[in-house]
């Protein structure tokens, strides 16, 4: 027997996946026609509606007379919730690689990566620590965490990434020097780092300047994917983390230009990393 709560909540949970979805559709395609969605899914036409609408006010995509046309695939980002339930597995074992490469005693920088949260989850088991981030969602994480020493940048708050950002966050940024930055991207083009707004941009580049380290993890999708601004070359990191399913022929290149590769996966802590530059 199902009981009202257990309805609402079955009712709920379906309502979510079919919004992570629709998303997933239009931001694959672009731009979608309101009726396609609704064939698609086979719902009411006012069903569809209240999800574009949901999608709509947490700026994964916007809703024009007729169409849906996705934010995330061109130059916005999508919202943090958002981009957390994309690539779970992926993130699991990207930040469990990212911990391999982390020493007690170090100190830490995590940008607005949703990778960020899984990875901050697992920092306990470096302690002590110290973290700096200017990533809500991160510091969250480890607020409670007694062998985490916390430092939270300055700046004004952006809901869409759940960060702080502006100019504020960059002196803060300037005036620290870490001996580690673990960070993503928005999109790799011609094996560069590429970036979707100007805000997030700008705080990445004055981590990257503060880092006697610098680490990057990205996804598979992050080498389909397309954005404006370019920050930097991949071949800049000191370590680029990738998941089993990036192609090979992305693999090849970077270990053929002297970085050192790891590749994560799927069973967490099973790790194929490449030589060291001094190695080949």
């Amino acid at each position: 027997m199902t009981v009202p709560g257990q309805k609402d909540q079955s009712r709920i949970d379906k309502q979510r996946q079919r919004q992570r979805d629709i998303a997933e559709m239009v931001i694959a395609e672009g731009t979608v026609r309101f009726e396609d969605i609704v064939d698609h899914f086979g719902v009411s036409a006012m069903t569809i509606r209240r999800d574009l609408e949901t999608l709509d006010a947490q700026s994964v995509l916007r809703r024009t007379r007729g169409h849906a046309t996705a934010l995330a695939s061109s130059l916005f980002e999508a919202n943090t919730f958002f981009r957390q339930t994309q690539s779970i597995e992926s993130k699991h074992a990207l930040a469990h690689a990212a911990l391999e490469l982390i020493r007690p005693g170090t100190t830490v920088m995590l940008d607005d990566s949703t990778t960020g949260i899984y990875l901050a989850r697992l920092l306990p088991q470096r302690a002590p620590l110290t973290v700096v981030t200017n990533f809500l969602s991160v510091a969250n994480e480890l607020l409670k965490e007694p062998g985490i020493t916390l430092n939270i940048l300055g700046g004004q708050y952006y809901p869409w990434c759940d960060a702080l950002l502006g100019g504020t966050t960059v002196d803060a940024i300037r005036r620290v020097r870490v001996d580690t930055l673990i960070m993503s991207t928005s999109a790799i083009i011609d094996y560069t780092c590429f970036h979707h707004a100007q805000e997030t941009h700008l705080i990445k580049r004055a981590m990257f300047d503060s880092a006697a380290k610098r680490i990057l993890y990205v996804d598979h999708t992050k080498f389909q994917r397309r954005a404006l601004l370019g920050l930097a070359p991949l071949t800049d990191f000191d370590v680029v983390i990738v998941d089993s399913l990036t192609p090979p022929e992305h693999i090849d290149y970077l270990r053929d230009h002297g970085t050192r590769v790891v590749v994560s996966s799927a069973r967490w802590g099973r790790l194929s990393v490449s030589p060291t530059p001094m190695e080949h």
